[in-house]
C-alpha cells in the first residue's frame, strides 16, 4: 500500500495525539470536580452505574474514525489498473536568460526572479500543455525537458540562478540551438518557444540560429525584461560584501533592455516580441492572443499503470463506525448494576 498525500498521515497522527491528551485532561478535570462537589456516596453510587470499558470504547471509536479520515485524505493506494493516456495542448520550451546581467533591479525584485515569479503563476494556469526550461547564458543546457508534470516544471525553474552555467556572458544562438535539438527529440509540429531576456548578446549568430528554428517550424515568441534606462548589477564577492559587476577596465557595467535582436527574432519565426513591463508581464496575454488559437494536438497515447485509490473502504469504515456509536451505552445494564 501506498498514499498519494502522506503528509496527512502525519498530521493525522500529530491530531490523534493531541486529541487524546485532550480526553485525558478532560476526565482528570471532571474527576477532581466531581471528588470537590458531589458527596462520596453518590460518587460510589455514580460509579457503579458508569461503565468504564464502554465509555473508553466509544472515546476509542471517535479516535478510529477521525484516524480513519485522515487516512482516506491520505488517499491510499494499492492495485493498479491500465488505461489510456492522452493530453492535449501545445509544447512549450521556455529559453531562460541566466546571465549575470538578469541581477539587475530595474524590474523588482530583479529581473530573473521576477521572471521566475511570473512563469510559476502562468504554468499553475495550465491544463493539458506540456512544458520545459533551457536555460542560457554564455551557453544553453535543457534544465527541464518536455513534460506535464508541472510539479516537476516548478522544482527545476526555482533552481534557474545565475551560477547554474559555468560560461559567463549571454549567447542567445545557444539557446535557440539548444530549443531547436530539444524539438528535434519531439514528433509535435506545434513548437513553441518563449525567450526571456533582456536583448544583450555576447556570441552573434542570431539570425542564423533563428532562420534554422523557422526552418524547423518553431516560433519564437520574445519577451523582453528590463528598462531602456538600464540598472548596474549587484553581485556578492568571496567576503559576502554587496558591491556591483565591473568590467575589466573597472568600470561599473550597466545593462540596458536591446529589444532590436528580439524583434528580429520574433518577425522571422513568425511569432511576436512584447516588452516585460512592471506591472503586465505579458505571458498570460500571449497565451490568450496567440498560443490557445495554435491547433491543439494529442500528445502520443500510451497505456499507464494508474493506481487505485483506496480511500472509500476507510471511509466506509468511518461511517460504520459513526452509525454504532450512539449505540453503546456508557450505563451498566440493571443486571450489571446488581
Amino acid at each position: 500500500m501506498s498514499f498519494a498525500n502522506s503528509i496527512f498521515l502525519l498530521t493525522g497522527a500529530a491530531f490523534i495525539l493531541l486529541l487524546a491528551a485532550f480526553y485525558l485532561i478532560a476526565a482528570a478535570r471532571r474527576k477532581k470536580s466531581l471528588e470537590n462537589f458531589a458527596d462520596k456516596k453518590l460518587l460510589q453510587e455514580i460509579s457503579l452505574s458508569l461503565d468504564n470499558k464502554k465509555r473508553n470504547l466509544k472515546i476509542a471509536m471517535i479516535v478510529t474514525v477521525v484516524f480513519l479520515c485522515f487516512v482516506s485524505l491520505a488517499r491510499p493506494q494499492w492495485g493498479f489498473e491500465w488505461k489510456d493516456i492522452k493530453n492535449r495542448g501545445v509544447d512549450i520550451l521556455f529559453a531562460i536568460d541566466a546571465s549575470k546581467s538578469m541581477l539587475a533591479e530595474d524590474i523588482k525584485p530583479n529581473r530573473l526572479k521576477r521572471v521566475k515569479l511570473e512563469v510559476e503563476d502562468f504554468v499553475k494556469g495550465l491544463a493539458g500543455d506540456r512544458v520545459g526550461i533551457v536555460t542560457f547564458s554564455g551557453n544553453a543546457f535543457l534544465q527541464c525537458p518536455l513534460t506535464s508534470d508541472y510539479d516537476g516544471f516548478l522544482i527545476n525553474l526555482q533552481s534557474v540562478d545565475t551560477n547554474t552555467l559555468p560560461k559567463e556572458g549571454t549567447s542567445i544562438s545557444a539557446a535557440i540551438d539548444e530549443c531547436i535539438d530539444a524539438y528535434k527529440r519531439n514528433g509535435r509540429r506545434n513548437k513553441i518557444v518563449i525567450l526571456i531576456t533582456d536583448g544583450e548578446d555576447h556570441e552573434g549568430k542570431v539570425v542564423e540560429a533563428a532562420k534554422n528554428a523557422q526552418r524547423d517550424g518553431i516560433k519564437i515568441f520574445c519577451i523582453g525584461i528590463g528598462t531602456k534606462e538600464g540598472s548596474t548589477i549587484p553581485v556578492t564577492d568571496k567576503n559576502n560584501k554587496q558591491s556591483y559587476l565591473r568590467d575589466i577596465s573597472g568600470a561599473v557595467v550597466k545593462t540596458k533592455l536591446d529589444d532590436a535582436l528580439l524583434k528580429k527574432i520574433a518577425f522571422i519565426t513568425g511569432a511576436s516580441y512584447s516588452h516585460a513591463a512592471e506591472y503586465n508581464f505579458g505571458l498570460e496575454q500571449l497565451y490568450k492572443d496567440r498560443l490557445s488559437k495554435i491547433q491543439k494536438e494529442a500528445a502520443e497515447v500510451k497505456m499507464e499503470k494508474v493506481k487505485k485509490d483506496r480511500f472509500g473502504l476507510f471511509l466506509f469504515i468511518a461511517l460504520i463506525i459513526l452509525v454504532l456509536e450512539p449505540f453503546i451505552s456508557e450505563r451498566r445494564s440493571a443486571d450489571e448494576h446488581r
